[in-house]
């Protein structure tokens, strides 16, 4: 899988959990410690981005 392409796909699931946490947060049943748990994933994901996005400005 090249570089861009795989920072396509993680773009994508950062996308899919702003969407499962805006959902979470309207959801009055959710949990602070769910809420969390989506966020520590996004902010994995996020971090992966960064990390992607430095290496396809070195391949560039």
């Amino acid at each position: 899988m090249s570089l861009k392409n795989h920072l396509n796909e993680l773009v994508s699931k950062h996308r899919a959990l702003e969407t499962e946490l805006a959902d979470a947060i309207a959801h009055p049943a959710t949990t602070d410690s769910q809420l969390a748990e989506i966020k520590r994933r996004k902010l994995k994901i996020k971090d992966e981005i960064t990390n992607v996005e430095r290496q396809v400005r070195i391949a560039a």
